[in-house]
C-alpha cells in the first residue's frame, strides 16, 4: 500500500500544499509537530514505522523532504530505516524515488545529503537569526522578557504559557512540548506542575 506522509509545524499551517500529488489509494499520516522532533518520536512517523514493521506500507510520498525532518542525522536515520525495509521513497518536489527497480538510487541519495544539509542550515540560520532580534530589542530596550528577579504569580505563568499547557494536555511529552513552544525544559516542568498533569 501507499502511504503519504504530511508534517506542519503548527495547526494553523495549510496542508493543501503537501496534497497538490496525492493518489487516491494513498493512506495520509499528518503529524503536527516540529521538524525538530526526531522522525521515529512523531505520533503519526511512529504509526508509519509501525505499518511498515507490519508490512502495510511498502511506499512513501513526501512534498520535499524537510518533512522529513530539519536534522540531517534524523533525514539520514529515517532514509537507512526505509532502506532496510525496501521501502520505496518519492519526492515530490524533487521528482526523484530512492530506489529503482528495487535497487537504491545512487542520485537519490547524493541529492537528498544535500538537500537535508540545506533544511538543517535553514533551521539553525531561523535560530540565529531570533538570538539576533532578541539581542536588538534588548539593545533598543523594547525587550519584554520578565525583570531579573520579580515573581510571576502561577495565573500569570499559565496564561504566558497557554500554549505548552496545550501541548501537554495533548499528551506531548515535556522535551517535545520545549521544542514546539520554544522554552526551557524547567519552564515546561514548572508548567506541568501548576497543572498537575
Amino acid at each position: 500500500m501507499r502511504a503519504r506522509y504530511i508534517r506542519v509545524s503548527t495547526g494553523s499551517q495549510n496542508t493543501e500544499r503537501q496534497l497538490q500529488k496525492n493518489h487516491p489509494d494513498e493512506k495520509i499520516y499528518i503529524d503536527i509537530i516540529s521538524g525538530a522532533i526526531a522522525f521515529k518520536e512523531r505520533p503519526k512517523g511512529q504509526k508509519l514505522i509501525n505499518d511498515i514493521e507490519s508490512g502495510l506500507i511498502n511506499y512513501i510520498s513526501v512534498h520535499s523532504i524537510d518533512r522529513l525532518g530539519r536534522n540531517l542525522f534524523d533525514i539520514l536515520a529515517t532514509l537507512e530505516l526505509l532502506y532496510e525495509k525496501k521501502i520505496t521513497l518519492e519526492v515530490d518536489n524533487l521528482g526523484l524515488k530512492s530506489l529503482v527497480n528495487n535497487k537504491p538510487n545512487s542520485a537519490f541519495k547524493l541529492i537528498i545529503s544535500v538537500m537535508a544539509n540545506i533544511a538543517e542550515m535553514e533551521r539553525e540560520t531561523l535560530l540565529e537569526r531570533q538570538k539576533e532580534g532578541i539581542a536588538l530589542a534588548k539593545a533598543k530596550g523594547v525587550y519584554k522578557g520578565r525583570v531579573k528577579g520579580s515573581i510571576e504569580t502561577q495565573q500569570e505563568v499559565l496564561l504566558k504559557y497557554k500554549e505548552v499547557v496545550k501541548y501537554l494536555k495533548k499528551g506531548q511529552s515535556i522535551r517535545n512540548t520545549s521544542k514546539l513552544c520554544n522554552v526551557s525544559v524547567g519552564t515546561v516542568q514548572k508548567v506541568k506542575r501548576m497543572v498537575q498533569l
